[in-house]
């Protein structure tokens, strides 16, 4: 079309799109240009702004790499993965919540019991729970994968003093759908704002923390993967995560427990002498 104008040029882009488009991508493609072109149209972009928000997805593509991911980051911290993970919940189930950027694949086996703490001497706490469906029956030998920053607030992938596959580790619950571990406390931590990520936060007066949290993907055969994060319910940004990640159902209590009481079956039985904290939490998995 030759008299392409800005009050047309939606109707251009969608008239561009073949006879053969699949369904689902001719919704999302005139879906997703109709949104761009009234945002453009709403806040008169301007030229420099449109080659600066260009800059800032260069600025993200050099420097994501398998180990830091700014374009995951980006969709995190713009509210966007939340709502995906949000439009996509099932009722009467656990709620997801956003993956992140520091995700390792393929982590070592931990056994039920087994111990990530490994030679960090900072508070114990022993995590516990079963993993069920909505009619609560267990779901045995579900894979559970654990991961969480370092005491430093760093993930592996970020700090060259730790191992890759530090503080994470996959488990397998037993029949009754049982998993359990000992860790560190998490922290609370920010999200990098080294890069262009770090820039729309200080444009937008925002702050990078993010509350302390566990990380678990949860999977079973014949059932949804649970992508999730578990916080502490006394963390002072649990109201105010940058990525918008806390669920009400995904809050944790740290338990305090007296010295001398550490249970049986665990990797650190007979070694912890002190004070420590019990997490007790179980997850609910959606059939496929």
């Amino acid at each position: 079309m030759r008299n392409v104008t800005a009050e047309n040029i939606t109707d251009v882009f969608t008239g561009y799109l073949g006879e053969d488009t699949d369904p689902r991508v001719r919704e999302v493609l005139t879906s997703l240009a109709r949104h761009l072109h009234d945002f453009t149209r709403e806040v008169s972009l301007t030229h420099d702004e449109w080659r600066k928000a260009l800059e800032l997805m260069q600025w993200a593509g050099r420097i994501t790499t398998p180990e830091r991911n700014e374009f995951v980051l980006l969709s995190d911290v713009m509210g966007l993965s939340s709502l995906v993970d949000m439009v996509n919940s099932k009722p009467d189930v656990t709620s997801s919540s956003v993956l992140g950027p520091f995700h390792v694949s393929d982590a070592p086996p931990l056994a039920i019991g087994g111990d990530m703490r490994k030679d960090f001497d900072d508070e114990v706490i022993l995590v516990e729970g079963h993993v069920r469906d909505k009619e609560g029956n267990a779901i045995p030998g579900a894979t559970i994968d654990i991961w969480q920053t370092a005491p430093n607030g760093l993930y592996s992938s970020q700090d060259p003093d730790q191992d890759i596959y530090s503080f994470h580790g996959l488990m397998t619950a037993d029949e009754n759908g049982r998993y359990a571990f000992t860790t560190v406390r998490p922290v609370s931590y920010t999200v990098p704002s080294d890069g262009p990520v770090g820039e729309i936060l200080n444009a937008a007066g925002r702050h990078p923390w993010r509350p302390s949290h566990l990380h678990f993907i949860v999977s079973s055969e014949g059932h949804r993967n649970l992508v999730t994060e578990v916080f502490a319910a006394d963390d002072p940004y649990l109201d105010q995560d940058t990525v918008f990640g806390v669920r009400d159902d995904l809050v944790m209590h740290f338990v305090p427990q007296p010295a001398g009481s550490f249970p049986e079956g665990f990797e650190l039985s007979g070694k912890v002498e002190g004070d420590y904290s019990r997490v007790d939490f179980d997850f609910i998995l959606a059939r496929e």
